[in-house]
């Protein structure tokens, strides 16, 4: 079952006997959890049908015995058990999952680990509950989780707000979710879009000194833009450190080294679906091409590796990471 499913049924009271939450996105499995914490029972219900376990402090045996219990005034209890990963045996729950009961609702957070899907553990909760794997989202598709989730507090998102966002935030969606609802809220009255003003007001991300803004300087082959900003992030190392910078802008010419090799570029929906971007972005990266041949756009990637290992000690003893990036983005660019 993927995540919205899951809550949909919840919703509609379509309960099953287990949920077995797992993989490396805690925020979707938190949420599953908080769902079913906070509406299955009445508040009354709670003390006598809600228990709450720690993977850390319980035996596999503890929580069997809890989930075989049943509800005391009420139609349901729920046992949650939480850092899961870390019960030994977790195999031998085996013996409840094969017959669990219908009047309890185990939640399993079983978080940064998956089940094997060839122990018989995986089928008998396949066939009896929920199994639920909670993937990481790639980078590229943050922006468009973002836009999902303000649509759904009827608020919009500027394209470069939300690029600057997740490159801020990287892939962390319980901080990214954080962030929106700070920016929901101060929000004035009758605005309903975000923009970077809105982010750099009120999160501290500088909407002109930015990784995302030294794209495009590089982009445009802006020298003193982008020396500008350089500057700024040797100053405010501790805001903008360099193993970020490098990351993004290999992250970037390698899609402006993929740009080159697409074979319909006039069809902009081919093109970003093949970046793995915004179609709002795909100027960008046509920009960028036209500055930066193949063989120049394998070189800056040569660059940035050379530059990454100097930033890690590789045949460098007193160089810093603002004068390292200031010869790298001379390299870049000349």
């Amino acid at each position: 079952m993927d995540f919205n499913q899951i809550i949909s049924d919840l919703k509609n009271k379509i309960y099953k006997p287990i949920y077995f939450l797992s993989g490396d996105e805690p925020y979707f499995i938190d949420l599953i959890t908080k769902y079913i914490h906070d509406n299955v029972l009445s508040d009354a219900e709670k003390s006598f049908n809600q228990t709450v376990l720690y993977g850390k402090e319980a035996e596999i045996h503890t929580v069997i015995n809890t989930a075989k219990r049943f509800p005391m005034m009420a139609n349901y209890q729920v046992v949650i058990v939480k850092e899961a990963q870390n019960i030994k045996k977790i195999e031998d729950l085996i013996h409840y999952a094969e017959n669990p009961l219908n009047s309890t609702l185990l939640v399993i957070n079983y978080k940064y680990k998956t089940l094997d899907k060839r122990k018989k553990l995986y089928k008998a909760i396949q066939q009896k509950g929920v199994l639920f794997e909670s993937k990481k989202l790639y980078e590229n598709e943050v922006t468009s989780w973002i836009n999902a989730y303000l649509k759904n507090r009827n608020r919009t998102i500027d394209p470069s707000a939300g690029m600057l966002l997740t490159e801020y935030l990287g892939t962390d969606l319980s901080k990214t979710a954080n962030e929106l609802d700070k920016l929901i809220i101060t929000l004035p009255d009758g605005e309903f879009n975000i923009t970077t003003n809105h982010i750099e007001r009120n999160i501290g991300i500088s909407k002109d000194y930015n990784n995302f803004e030294l794209h495009k300087a590089l982009t445009q082959k802006n020298v003193l833009k982008a020396n500008r900003i350089v500057n700024y992030f040797s100053h405010n190392q501790k805001d903008n450190p360099f193993t970020l910078t490098i990351s993004t802008l290999y992250h970037f010419y390698s899609k402006v080294l993929t740009y080159h090799f697409v074979k319909n570029k006039n069809d902009k929906r081919n093109v970003a679906a093949t970046l793995k971007v915004n179609p709002y972005f795909v100027g960008d990266y046509e920009k960028a091409a036209r500055n930066y041949n193949p063989k120049k756009t394998v070189e800056v990637i040569s660059l940035l590796r050379e530059y990454d290992l100097k930033s890690k000690g590789y045949q460098n003893v007193s160089t810093s990471h603002g004068e390292l990036l200031k010869e790298l983005v001379y390299k870049i660019l000349h």
